[in-house]
């Protein structure tokens, strides 16, 4: 039975906890879970592939180290070789070789093996059993000459400590085997200078003890830098890992969603080109009845029902066109019939043409136009378009008695800039992504009673991105927007200077005027600082 002060602790989970922590707690949870298991199931309290990893660097390094080991095991043979009876000693260096022999082929043929948590185990035991044995077999040369006094003190503990400090370094991957190794010739050679009964051999088994523990602390400690290293190096693997398959998801996902896009884009683009022609008729025919070119209605009503269908059909063909030019600006098909255009007269026409649509509003329409601009090199029909659509917006949102601004001049830079400010209701900060996004519509043109599709401010930054220009929104809420498109340097035309004189007819080379001065006489009269 779960106590009751337990309950508040989950009843509050839900309530102070974000919408990202469930993803967090799950991946914290099944992590305590992982290293629970992994506790269970390993013999060094570590992580099973750690306790594998770990032997296998205990093998490595004492093969590595076996030339070493073997070296120091005929040293201490020719040394004791001179102090005791030759025989015994090379009895011993053969018996010591051989131990060492069987500890590198157990190395050797636990590297070529196949990893298993049960093997993993076994071999732990066979080496720790091993460097028991190889740690009895130093004590029987350390310890049986000291108590025939052929060796010193001092040489039993330089002995004790290289010995020592050979076999912790060796085992340090594994700090049971370097106890196993040690332990038996520290207690025997510290047990030695105790039986001897003198005060100076109960400082040195004091000071072989205090060597043990040191060594035993630095074995330790580079089995914990050993473990950390395997960690961090899991940690890394699996965050790699990670990555690679939140990176292949994303591919995924990516390619997904383009192949979704060009699919939208060709079904959008088929879809306009069959509606076009049954609304080409619908307009013609309803123009028709609203002109009542072949008489009268009978009934006077159907003439504003027949207004409304090709009002209705205009606004539709105009939605159709907008959907096909986005969709072959997406697919990549759109393109630039480039020529020299004037931006001010563009300008100029397209408040010509929603003149009518803004008196109707009771909206005052301003043109602030630099004089002398020079024409720019794009595309007339889709600098129109910017035109048009940026205007119509102003003008859908604006309420009435607001003013709008037209502005054309020259950028610091040296291109032209077309800049559309109103008084209108504004957009949000926050929305400004959206209202530029296909389709997308702010609160205030979904609350609008003259709703569009959302695609002419697309539209239009597409276009100018398509001449290289730059596209800028700025609004405020109940103050106005204003969006301020520009075209670069290098679209901007300058015509040479008019001349002064006409040039003087071309003489003929037979002519007696030196090669100078009929050079002089062609040469054109250019202003300074013209372009093209």
């Amino acid at each position: 039975m779960s106590k009751p002060a337990d309950k508040p602790e989950v009843v509050q989970l839900p309530v102070e906890t974000p919408v990202a922590a469930p993803a967090s707690n799950r991946r914290a949870a099944s992590q305590r879970v992982r290293e629970a298991r992994d506790r269970l199931t390993s013999t060094s309290g570590t992580r099973p592939a750690f306790d594998r990893e770990l032997l296998r660097q205990y093998a490595q390094t004492r093969i590595s180290a076996s030339y070493v080991v073997m070296l120091l095991v005929v040293a201490t043979g020719l040394l004791f070789g001179f102090w005791m009876q030759p025989i015994s000693a090379a009895a011993w260096t053969c018996g010591m070789l051989c131990v060492h022999a069987v500890i590198i082929r157990h190395c050797a043929r636990f590297l070529a093996e196949s990893s298993s948590l049960v093997a993993t185990r076994k071999w732990r035991t066979r080496f720790v059993l091993l460097d028991l044995l190889y740690g009895l077999s130093w004590t029987a040369i350390l310890v049986h000459p000291a108590g025939l006094d052929v060796v010193s003190n001092t040489l039993m503990m330089f002995l004790m400590l290289l010995v020592i400090a050979v076999s912790s370094m060796l085992a340090a991957n594994l700090p049971i085997a370097a106890l196993a190794a040690t332990a038996p010739v520290t207690v025997a050679i510290a047990l030695n200078f105790v039986l001897s009964g003198t005060f100076d051999n109960y400082v040195l088994a004091v000071l072989a003890l205090a060597a043990e523990g040191y060594f035993a602390l630095l074995a330790h400690r580079l089995h914990s830098t050993t473990l950390a290293t395997l960690e961090a190096r899991a940690e890394k693997d699996a965050l790699i890992g990670e990555l690679e398959q939140a990176k292949a998801i994303s591919d995924e996902a990516r390619h997904r969603a383009e192949a979704a896009n060009v699919a939208k884009s060709r079904f959008l683009a088929q879809m306009s080109h069959e509606l076009r022609t049954p609304l080409n008729a619908i307009l013609g025919f309803s123009e028709v009845m609203k002109a009542e070119i072949f008489g009268a209605h009978t009934v006077p009503v159907y003439k504003e029902y027949s207004a409304d269908i090709h009002n209705s059909g205009v606004h539709l063909l105009n939605l159709i066109n907008e959907i096909l030019d986005l969709s072959r600006i997406e697919a990549g098909r759109y393109e630039l019939n480039e020529e020299a255009v004037s931006l001010v007269h563009v300008v100029a026409d397209c408040h010509h043409l929603l003149k009518l649509r803004a008196s109707s509003r009771g909206l005052t329409i301003h043109e602030v136009f630099e004089q002398g601009m020079p024409r720019i090199w794009g595309d007339e029909r889709a600098i129109r378009q910017i035109v048009l659509n940026l205007l119509s917006n102003s003008i859908k949102f604006t309420p009435q008695g607001g003013e709008i601004w037209l502005k054309v001049g020259w950028t610091a830079s040296g291109g032209q800039y077309l800049s559309v400010k109103d008084t209108g209701s504004g957009i949000a900060e926050d929305e400004i992504p959206v209202v530029l996004a296909s389709f997308g519509q702010g609160s205030n043109s979904i609350k609008s009673a003259e709703q569009g599709a959302g695609l002419g401010l697309p539209i239009a930054k597409s276009l100018i991105d398509m001449h290289g220009g730059t596209f800028t929104l700025k609004s405020k809420l109940r103050i106005g927007t204003e969006v301020i498109v520009t075209f670069p340097p290098e679209r901007v035309m300058s015509a040479l200077a008019p001349m002064t004189e006409e040039a003087p007819p071309l003489q003929p080379e037979s002519s007696g005027l030196p090669e100078e001065k009929r050079r002089s006489r062609h040469k054109p009269i250019m202003s300074a600082g013209t372009g093209l």
